[in-house]
């Protein structure tokens, strides 16, 4: 069964970006990381105290903060 989370949210290590929820700024500067819909994106750690998330994509880690992580919605097998 998929179900929908946020990033933020995220246990699992591994999922699918369905849909990013935000304006064009967002999108843009998110897709030059390489989060776009569809691409498959694992979580790798998250920092202490309300810290970024780092996730990965296509190979390469990023840091992405809490807030845009709560923008992220990711399809997870349950």
């Amino acid at each position: 069964m998929k179900t929908e989370i946020s990033l933020d949210n995220m246990k699992n290590t591994h999922g699918r970006v369905c849909r990013i929820e935000g304006g064009h700024g967002l999108k843009r500067h998110l897709a030059c990381l390489g989060i776009r819909p569809n691409k498959e994106i694992s979580r790798v750690a998250s920092q202490p105290f309300r810290g970024p998330v780092v996730v990965e994509v296509d190979g390469k880690q990023v840091a992405v903060g809490r807030g845009m992580c709560r923008r992220i919605w990711v399809e997870v097998e349950e």
